[in-house]
């Protein structure tokens, strides 16, 4: 029985939406070091086609799933299309043949920023902020996040096309809103450099060099502000965040390059006063306690704001919980971003609080003890 031309204009548009549906939004999939995306092979595809589709090298794309380069791929086959230096951008860099298309994470219950950067290859949080235009305090389940972009041959793959623009995740949980194009720039953000002062201006058509400089900023911890002064976060509320350890909280510190030593500066702001800080309204006792060493991380939160932020394994993320330190007699309240750090300066800590927060407790010490109540 022959089909009319109508008939199989149809089956034909039918196959090619089904080829691409599956690039309509690339969904992460994996943790830290093995993150990948998941493809379904459709008719007339080979290795070499879905390589050149993700910016992955065919050969090395079998052997990631455990297969030979000799055998032929099946319609409908799952694949794992990892996530490499090559063809996975967390930084704004690409070469100029490249477009970058957005790589989204689907929000989890309990689920945090700070949590989701660790699981994402440690992407700065403020980056995300931006990226997505939500503050830690809006994150909820089922929220599309970006958390970096593929980075594909413009001349050679077909999702580049839908690459021009990087999505915009909406707080309403659906997927990305498209923002104007920027030939496939990463919106640029605001680099944290010593004394807290914005290195560059916010913007979407400066270089990528500042989205570079805020990853070294998280990673080194960002500054204090001074005196006076206002942490240089792109006015955005939620922390910029680093669990980096170190020996005082009570004196600001500046950081440089990733790796470089990290210098007290000259004049330490002094220690904020917010009656135990802004979440204090928010907090409900439950009547449960822990007490324990408390440790510091960096963060530019609550300088200003009164925002404090703690880290805690045994409290739900988003709980505010009362901190009190029998030593200087003075207490705050703060909110749970997340778990203690996998790191061994976490050994023997019950917990971690923010610098200001350290700071209006009267802490000097890199860790102190301190009863905490929920």
């Amino acid at each position: 029985m022959r089909l009319h031309a109508p008939v199989l204009l149809v089956i034909s548009c039918l196959i090619v939406k089904l080829g691409w549906s599956q690039s309509d939004e690339l969904i992460v999939r994996g943790q830290t070091g093995k993150l990948y995306l998941e493809h379904t092979v459709v008719a007339k595809e080979n290795w070499y086609s879905v390589g050149r589709l993700y910016n992955i090298n065919p050969k090395e794309l079998a052997t990631y799933n455990h297969l030979t380069f000799a055998q032929p791929l099946e319609i409908g086959q799952a694949l794992q299309v990892p996530l490499t230096a090559v063809n996975f951008s967390q930084n704004g860099k690409k070469l100029a043949a490249e477009t970058l298309i957005p790589v989204i994470h689907v929000v989890q219950e309990k689920e945090w920023l700070y949590r989701i950067s660790i699981n994402h290859d440690k992407v700065p949080i403020p980056l995300l902020e931006k990226w997505n235009h939500v503050t830690g305090d809006e994150v909820h389940p089922g929220l599309h996040l970006i958390v970096g972009y593929l980075k594909v041959k413009t001349a050679l793959s077909a999702l580049a096309t839908e690459g021009n623009a990087p999505a915009v995740a909406s707080t309403s949980g659906k997927a990305p809103v498209v923002a104007p194009a920027t030939g496939g720039k990463l919106p640029e953000v605001a680099a944290v450099g010593a004394g807290g002062k914005a290195a560059g201006a916010v913007g979407t058509s400066a270089s990528s060099d500042s989205a570079a400089a805020m990853l070294s900023s998280y990673d080194t911890g960002a500054a204090k502000p001074a005196a006076g002064g206002t942490a240089g976060t792109g006015g955005m509320q939620h922390p910029a965040v680093s669990v980096t350890p170190h020996p005082t909280a009570a004196v600001p510190q500046h950081s440089g390059t990733t790796g470089s030593a990290v210098a007290p500066v000259s004049s330490a702001p002094a220690a904020p006063h917010f009656n135990g800080g802004k979440f204090r309204s928010e907090f409900s006792d439950g009547g449960k306690s822990v007490s324990g060493p408390a440790g510091i991380f960096k963060s530019t939160s609550g300088w200003q704001d009164g925002k404090y932020y703690a880290l805690i394994n045994t409290v739900p993320v988003g709980t505010i919980v009362k901190i009190s330190d029998p030593a200087t007699g003075k207490s705050i309240y703060a909110k749970v971003l997340g778990q203690l750090p996998d790191m061994k300066e976490s050994a023997g800590l019950t917990i971690r609080v923010s610098e200001a927060a350290a700071a209006e407790l009267g802490e000097k010490e890199a860790k102190f003890g301190v009863g905490v109540n929920y």
